[in-house]
C-alpha cells in the first residue's frame, strides 16, 4: 500500500482555479472586464456530464451547447472567480503563466476532458491544435508533476503529451483518481499492482 500523493485530486481542496487544467489541454479562455469564462469542446456525453459536476463542485456554473462534428461544447459563466487565468491569455494568444504547476486537479480535469488510452501502457493528454506555442511549458510541467511525457504530433495521434509505462501510469492514476461516473472501462488511467 503506497501513501496517498500530496498533489493528489483526493488530497487537496478544489478550486475554479483547477480550469487551468482545461486550458493546459485544449480549453479556452475568454476574459470580459474584471471575469473570465473556461470552454473547452469534448468528444463524448460522459465527459461533459464529469466536467459539469467537477464545475458544479467549485461553486461554478456550466453550460452545454452543440459543436462541429457531433462534439459538445461545455463553458463556464463569466465569473471573478476565473479572472485570474487571465494570465494564460497574451493578447489573443493562449500561453501557460511561467512556473506552471500541474496537480491532481488540475490534471484531473484534462484527462476528463481530453484524455485518451494507447496501448496497456500508455495515456494521451490531448492538447489544443491551434496552440503549438503554449506545448513546451504545458510539458515541463506535467514533468515537474512527475510525468515524464513524450510529445507526439498529429501522425501519432497527437497533438498529446504520452505518458508511457507502468509506473508513469500508476502516478497518473494517483493524482487524477478514480474514474468520474460515466467513464467507459478502460477510458480512464488506473493503477496497476
Amino acid at each position: 500500500m503506497s501513501q496517498l500523493s500530496f498533489f493528489a485530486a483526493e488530497a487537496t481542496d478544489r478550486s475554479p482555479l483547477d480550469l487551468a487544467g482545461l486550458l493546459a489541454g485544449p480549453g479556452q479562455l475568454v476574459r470580459m472586464g474584471g471575469t473570465a469564462r473556461v470552454s473547452v469542446v469534448v468528444a463524448d456525453e460522459w465527459r461533459a456530464q464529469a466536467l459539469l459536476g467537477e464545475y458544479a463542485a467549485r461553486g461554478l456554473g456550466g453550460e452545454l451547447a452543440p459543436a462541429v462534428e457531433d462534439r459538445i461544447s461545455i463553458r463556464t459563466a463569466y465569473v471573478k472567480a476565473l479572472a485570474p487565468l487571465a494570465s494564460w491569455l497574451h493578447g489573443a494568444v493562449k500561453r501557460p503563466p511561467a512556473g506552471l504547476e500541474l496537480d491532481g486537479h488540475k490534471l484531473r480535469l484534462w484527462a476528463i476532458a481530453a484524455g485518451s488510452p494507447g496501448d496497456n501502457r500508455s495515456y494521451d493528454l490531448h492538447l489544443g491544435h491551434s496552440d503549438p506555442g503554449a506545448w513546451a511549458q504545458v510539458g515541463q510541467a506535467i514533468e515537474r508533476a512527475g510525468l515524464p511525457a513524450e510529445l507526439v504530433g498529429p501522425r501519432a495521434g497527437g497533438p498529446a503529451y504520452r505518458i508511457t509505462g507502468q509506473r508513469r501510469m500508476s502516478r497518473l492514476a494517483e493524482l487524477v483518481g478514480p474514474p468520474p461516473r460515466g467513464a467507459p472501462d478502460g477510458e480512464w488511467p488506473v493503477r496497476k499492482l
